[in-house]
């Protein structure tokens, strides 16, 4: 899917200027006595205007309420393959903004640039180990995205609150994953693999491949639409979460965070949004299992 807030506007008030009016000489002192009154009613709705209180905010939040710990283990074998794509009645994503569209192509040569360097340990236990690439072509600076996806997985809020999972970026040898940011049309085509319908605006989870499309990396989705960033670490959560095989969940009540496990990017279901699988005192934000 994707794991992953808006600004009110403003209006402008144009004060009018007076009309200019000529008299006869005997009638001055009527015109000057309304023009004072025009002024002063003017300057009083001048100052009304600028009383109106401001228009409400919305505010993200993290924070979510405690449960009951998810279970979590640690792959041995080949996770099965999940996407935030339905491959029947499959519901499309609200448009998203529109500030690049233009240049995200719909596809493109299916080969990948490696993020060099590599990242400490993050978390307890044995690290899991991944690397970053970014399809060849792509206006993306490989180390920006591999920075981006560093802070994400040691995040406290992330996937190593819960005690025993552990992260660590590499750029050469074997890898436990990889996460790969790719045009839609080739995300299309990995997913595919194993028999998944992306239908080019989703992510997925296959093999040991974590799949972002450049899409919702770059546009997020409309309850994300003013950040971005934030819609990035929903992705990567969401995503590396199916490699530690956890599976969808839906909203755990009105007003509650999004769990990152829900496939958020079709509908928040009275949630609001949240990014992180864990709240900021440790505790698993989810919600009943999706069949």
């Amino acid at each position: 899917m994707t794991a992953h807030t808006a600004t009110p506007d403003r209006s402008r008030r144009r004060r009018r200027g007076a009309t200019h009016a000529s008299g006869r000489r005997r009638g001055t002192g009527r015109v000057w006595a309304g023009l004072v009154a025009l002024t002063v009613l003017g300057a009083a709705g001048f100052a009304a205007a600028q009383w109106a209180p401001p228009g409400d905010g919305e505010a993200g939040t993290d924070a979510g309420r405690k449960t009951a710990p998810d279970r979590k283990a640690t792959p041995t074998s080949t996770p099965a393959p999940t996407t935030d794509a339905r491959s029947t009645q499959r519901a499309k994503p609200a448009p998203a903004p529109s500030r690049k569209t233009s240049t995200i192509p719909a596809t493109g040569p299916g080969t990948f640039v490696t993020a060099s360097g590599g990242s400490p340990k993050a978390g307890n236990g044995r690290a899991l180990r991944y690397r970053v690439q970014v399809e060849t072509g792509l206006d993306l600076d490989a180390a920006d995205v591999a920075e981006q996806v560093d802070r994400i997985l040691a995040d406290p809020r992330g996937w190593t609150a819960d005690g025993t999972s552990a992260f660590q970026r590499i750029s050469s040898g074997g890898a436990d994953f990889v996460v790969k940011v790719a045009t839609p049309g080739t995300v299309d085509k990995i997913c595919a693999t194993q028999g998944l319908d992306t239908g080019g605006e989703y992510n997925c989870s296959v093999n040991d491949d974590v799949m972002v499309n450049l899409k919702r990396w770059e546009l997020a989705t409309q309850y994300y639409a003013d950040d971005v960033r934030s819609y990035r670490a929903l992705i990567i959560n969401h995503e590396v979460g199916h490699f530690l095989r956890h599976g969808h969940v839906t909203c755990p009540g009105p007003g509650r965070p999004a769990p990152a496990m829900m496939q958020q990017i079709k509908g928040l279901k009275g949630c609001v949004p949240n990014v992180w699988p864990y709240d900021a005192q440790g505790q698993l934000i989810t919600g009943p299992a999706v069949p």
